[in-house]
């Protein structure tokens, strides 16, 4: 088959098309997967820069997310048939093989039906960022109906869906956003406020959006500084939670202290590097409740760009670069 071989760590020009050997079930509760696309994460571009999680499996195939059609079943498959159409978020981080390739493997237990009203491109952008989202605001946060909650970046990658995934359960959303087209693409997710942080304060904005009382929950998107900063928009007694790494050289945790706030982080991909067979399974049973929402019209994905499988390094450079909306995807 052919795959987006990682050859080394470094720029994107050490992910290079290649031929490698056909993928084959090896559990008899595996599906072989005929991938119709990929999706690309910020996730994959760390680790083609710095070196995988498995750096002594080399080289490697990259891609967390994939959609596709199942080729063939184990002999103890029940939930999956020949020709049904999946999505998932599987493999890529080094060990299990990524999704950058014409065919991937996968325990039918952490694979999730397709939804039926998106376009294997749209299904394969969307695993990563859902699963981040959904853990973030309902796992971590518990988010409950009339909250509001302040989503960073409510244009990127997670935040347009975590925007979405908080209007659907009926909380009060604020994102910050770059640009005016932003600003428009996050009030039409459902956002009632869209903060341009490169010219407003995002604190005292939402602070004059709930009456000087603050926000119930910060979903933080960005890191670093803005962490923190998102903790002086956070109500006493509320919580803040971050994708990231907190920025420990400038930490100052004296707002949370006083306030009496609840920080959390979420990384999704800790079932998977941790090998947490229940979890994965809970993040596949969370892929088909948003399949349900998909097809009910509820929830989408914003999809930037799509590039074929060759173009893998240009997506990680269009990546790279920033400010992007949405996802990019290949296909395959």
């Amino acid at each position: 088959m052919k795959a987006i071989l990682m050859t080394a760590p470094g720029s994107p020009e050490v992910l290079q098309l290649q031929e490698v050997p056909d993928l084959a079930i090896q559990k008899p509760t595996e599906l072989l997967v005929r991938l119709k696309a990929a999706g690309i994460n910020p996730i994959d571009t760390k680790l083609r820069q710095r070196g995988r999680f498995f750096p002594d499996q080399m080289p490697a195939i990259l891609g967390c997310d994939g959609a596709g059609v199942v080729e063939a079943v184990g002999a103890e498959v029940q939930r999956f048939q020949v020709g049904d159409e999946v999505y998932f978020c599987n493999g890529g981080l080094g060990g299990h093989p990524g999704n950058y390739a014409e065919f991937a493997t996968i325990d039918e237990k952490f694979a999730a039906r397709k939804p039926a009203s998106l376009s294997f491109e749209e299904a394969a952008a969307a695993p990563l960022v859902l699963l981040t989202a959904w853990e973030a605001l309902f796992d971590r946060c518990n988010l409950q109906p009339d909250q509001r909650v302040l989503v960073h970046a409510g244009a990127g990658g997670v935040g347009h869906v975590a925007v979405q995934l908080a209007a659907i359960k009926g909380a009060r959303v604020c994102s910050t956003v770059g640009t005016e087209e932003k600003a428009r693409l996050v009030r039409q997710l459902g956002a009632e406020l869209a903060i341009l942080y490169q010219q407003t304060d995002f604190v005292q904005a939402v602070m004059d959006w709930t009456e000087g009382e603050g926000v119930d929950i910060a979903f933080d998107t960005v890191g670093g500084s803005n962490f923190f900063k998102s903790l002086e928009a956070v109500k006493v007694y509320g919580e803040a939670v971050t994708i990231l790494d907190f920025d420990t050289a400038n930490a100052n945790w004296k707002t949370a202290r006083m306030r009496n706030l609840r920080v959390s982080q979420e990384l999704m991909l800790t079932p998977m590097l941790q090998g947490l067979v229940a979890a994965q399974q809970h993040q596949a049973e969370i892929l088909e409740a948003c399949a349900t929402l998909f097809d009910e019209g509820k929830l989408k994905i914003h999809l930037q760009q799509t590039l074929p499988l060759a173009e893998a390094a240009t997506a990680h450079r269009l990546l790279e670069a920033g400010s992007m909306t949405g996802k990019l995807v290949l296909v395959i």
